[in-house]
């Protein structure tokens, strides 16, 4: 009976043992688990750089949109009436100068037109001298009673009329050879060929278009400005342009319409451009009027997020929590971004990496940025 008695008080013993010893792991798994969560929780999402709005003299521009166009588009035209073209001497993209010859008609019977009007001048010059003669031989002797007044009359008469026969002749003359000049067409000035409708063979009637030609090769840029921004311009101020297919160029203003299209309330500004290989006339593109410089509060671009349509930054807290802040952002320049509102000009703001962030993140600050990198991957590594 004593051994029945030593033997459960050993069991029980052993149990209390067992139970005591559960309770002691149990006890030590959830204190381990709570410092690894409260170690978890108190991590920082992030190693960043932080910055503040500096000052910076970023230039005043105005945007506007137009067509490059032509300065000048020379049309040119036939001068003669129903002769053939014989040749075209030029096509669309070339370039000429002044006095080139473009296209030439068939002459031949404009030569037969100048020949008979010649032939006409010399008979008109003969019957001219003989007329003046016979007026000469009257003049002498109507003093002397030896011809009567009417017959003086008649040879100064005839003088007169040889005269005004000789200069119709003369006239008709410089007519066929204007007429002879006409059948060549030549450039009105330098430039290039822009448009070409002659057609080797036609007979074309006078003041039919043959060609179209940009004087000088020059263009322009005829920007819509919005009324209330016109007293802004003047001539001489530079313009830069942008080109489709994101080729740049740089003109100034030239003049600025006086009028203002009561349709859309704009005004034209007519931009001179240098000669480019790259700009066409019809083109549409972009630009900037540069109108000066003020001063600015700027952040670098890095440090701006754009989140549903709107600009913002994670500004850092006393708590080295970020909150995500919205500001309103203005002119762009290089790696700067204007900030006109939002934020204090002293407030602290993540330089870079804000994109990886959410509102109320712990983040952890360093003074080097260039160990960003290094100490962010040793911070991923488990």
């Amino acid at each position: 009976m004593s051994r029945l008695r030593a033997f459960a008080a050993a069991v029980v013993i052993a149990a209390i043992l067992f139970v005591a010893v559960a309770w002691t792991l149990h006890a030590t798994r959830d204190a381990a688990g709570e410092e690894q969560a409260t170690a978890t929780v108190t991590q920082p999402a992030l190693s960043v750089a932080v910055t503040t709005l500096r000052p910076a003299t970023l230039p005043i521009r105005l945007p506007a949109n137009g067509n490059i166009m032509a300065w000048q588009e020379a049309i040119i035209g036939n001068e003669t009436d129903g002769l053939r073209l014989a040749s075209v001497e030029v096509n669309v993209g070339d370039v000429v100068r002044r006095g080139q010859v473009l296209a030439t008609f068939a002459s031949d019977m404009v030569s037969a037109e100048l020949a008979r009007s010649r032939a006409a001048v010399a008979e008109a010059e003969a019957a001219l001298a003989e007329a003046r003669e016979n007026a000469q031989r009257a003049r002498k002797l109507q003093a002397s009673g030896a011809m009567t007044a009417q017959q003086i009359q008649q040879y100064l008469t005839s003088e007169r009329t040889a005269q005004a026969r000789l200069e119709a002749a003369q006239a008709d003359e410089r007519t066929q050879q204007l007429r002879m000049a006409q059948t060549q067409v030549l450039a009105p000035d330098d430039g290039v060929i822009s448009s070409r409708s002659a057609t080797l063979g036609a007979v074309l009637p006078a003041g039919q278009e043959l060609f179209r030609l940009v004087r000088g090769g020059r263009l322009e840029w005829r920007a819509e400005v919005a009324a209330s921004d016109l007293a802004k311009l003047q001539p001489g101020q530079v313009a830069r342009l942008t080109l489709p297919g994101g080729g740049e160029l740089e003109g100034r203003v030239r003049t600025i319409a006086p009028l203002v299209d009561v349709s859309t309330r704009n005004g034209t500004v007519y931009v001179d451009l240098p000669a480019s290989d790259v700009a066409r006339a019809g083109m549409f593109a972009r630009g900037e009027f540069e109108l000066g410089t003020s001063r600015a509060m700027t952040l670098p671009q890095s440090a701006v997020l754009l989140r549903d349509g709107f600009s913002y930054v994670m500004r850092l807290g006393t708590d080295s929590r970020v909150v995500q802040t919205k500001v309103t952002t203005g002119r762009r320049v290089g790696e700067r971004i204007e900030i006109a509102g939002g934020i204090e000009a002293s407030a602290p703001v993540v330089a870079s990496g804000g994109a990886f962030l959410g509102d109320g993140d712990l983040v952890r600050v360093v003074e080097d940025p260039s160990s960003l990198d290094a100490m962010n991957r040793a911070e991923e590594t488990p």
